[in-house]
């Protein structure tokens, strides 16, 4: 039997895949690596958002193969663009096959080489009912759903994830459950877009809130990314579930763009008066909402007023942190194929926003400087102090506490990206669990 490192990029959901393959490695025979240096095998589980991003995975593939490991690509890129993908790799598996990762690594052992890329439309499994790899730790991904009902003309995640399938109520409150058993205290609802949850089954994302802020104990919940066409179909229902002191007061609406043609151009659905008006009434009955956001600069198209319409966008609602994306055109994309905008205007463009987003986020976190609010411990920070988010799901970092703590905590000091603060008291100990697979 092998060694396996699993290796994740992207976005929360392509963590839980990860998880998912790693379990039924471990039920195949084979061993977990801790370190890619320590395993005979490298799962690279991909992600191909951005131009920028493929770059990297294609570096990060072939750099293993040249230092002597095995590989097998998994993950949005294999869909996206396999054609950057080094030759010599010992297996390819679609977001789809992610079931028959032992069975690449098997066939990879005798020789042989398993390629499963099926398109969305021949092969869906449903994940939940797929083993997960429990962990020590805080929070766990719980995904919701995969694909999305949008045709973005610039997407490209959506050739490999493709149309929605929401996993059913009880699936997912199952694995709620035993997650909050074995002591994970923050459940992160994940999918490509969590607004049109259930549109396929007969039911939303608020009644799916509604049931799991239903169950017993003290946890918290995060909500993923939802786009705002979705998100206003639901908005009063929504925002009801929202109030529940267990749902993180955090909305990651994207926008992408503050002018109603470069939106129509998107391919997105709605307008920049419904975007507002989403906010305005998430503010309006949830106070001390976190409002992140996501922009694109320098689509095809996008004029200097266009642009000037984004950052006015901005000046208005004053999102509390907002992701900036340069354009990049992807393989298959509508809009790859329109006229692009010069590289050095978009760089200019983004440098205007990036400055006027770290501006606005740190006024924001200033308005947070005296005050003592709740914090969920997560453990020790990257850059040293321990790390917990509040109860609007901001990142502060405290001098002190354990994990899986909810305490109260006052705020001292800010910057742009995260709070400083110092615990007042604690909270009820989290009791972590040793690595073992949900049966």
């Amino acid at each position: 039997m092998a060694r396996v490192y699993v290796e994740n990029y992207g976005c929360t959901r392509n963590r839980a895949d990860g998880e998912i393959m790693e379990a039924i490695l471990l039920r195949a025979g084979h061993e977990l690596a801790e370190t890619p240096e320590n395993a005979d095998y490298v799962v690279v589980n991909t992600c191909a958002v951005k131009d920028p991003t493929e770059h990297k995975m294609a570096r990060r593939i072939r750099e293993l193969i040249d230092s002597g490991k095995k590989v097998i690509a998994t993950g949005c890129l294999v869909h996206v663009n396999p054609g950057v993908i080094d030759r010599r790799v010992s297996g390819i598996l679609g977001v789809k096959s992610i079931d028959r990762i032992a069975e690449a690594v098997s066939i990879a052992e005798r020789g042989g080489k398993l390629v499963s890329v099926e398109d969305w439309r021949e092969r869906s499994i449903d994940k939940l009912e797929l083993p997960r790899l429990w962990k020590s730790g805080v929070a766990f991904v719980v995904p919701i759903s995969e694909g999305c009902l949008n045709a973005c003309t610039y997407c490209a995640t959506r050739f490999a994830r493709g149309v929605l399938k929401s996993y059913r109520p009880e699936l997912v409150i199952k694995w709620v459950k035993e997650a909050l058993a074995r002591g994970y205290r923050e459940i992160q609802l994940s999918s490509e877009d969590t607004g049109c949850y259930g549109f396929d089954i007969g039911t939303n994302l608020a009644k799916l809130l509604d049931e799991i802020t239903a169950i017993e104990g003290d946890f918290r919940i995060r909500v993923g990314m939802m786009n705002p066409n979705h998100a206003i179909k639901i908005l009063d229902e929504l925002i009801d579930a929202y109030r529940s002191e267990k749902v993180y007061k955090f909305l990651h609406l994207p926008v992408q763009s503050g002018d109603n043609e470069i939106l129509r151009r998107m391919g997105r659905n709605y307008t920049v008066e419904e975007f507002e008006e989403i906010v305005k009434e998430f503010r309006r009955r949830v106070p001390g909402l976190n409002l992140n956001t996501d922009i694109i600069v320098g689509f095809p198209g996008e004029s200097d007023e266009a642009f000037q319409n984004t950052v006015e966008l901005v000046k208005r609602v004053r999102p509390d942190k907002i992701n900036v994306s340069r354009y990049s055109p992807r393989p298959g994309t509508i809009a790859a194929k329109w006229k692009q905008l010069p590289g050095w205007l978009v760089k200019e463009r983004s440098r205007v926003l990036h400055r006027l987003r770290l501006a606005i986020a740190y006024e924001i976190n200033r308005s947070y400087v005296g005050r003592e609010i709740e914090v969920l411990v997560h453990g020790p920070a990257e850059k040293g102090g321990i790390e917990g988010r509040t109860f609007n799901y901001k990142e502060i970092i405290l001098d002190s506490g354990k994990a899986g703590e909810l305490v109260k905590a006052r705020v001292d000091r800010t910057g742009s990206t995260y709070l400083r603060g110092t615990p007042t008291f604690g909270g009820l100990p989290h009791s972590s669990e040793q690595k073992t697979i949900y049966k």
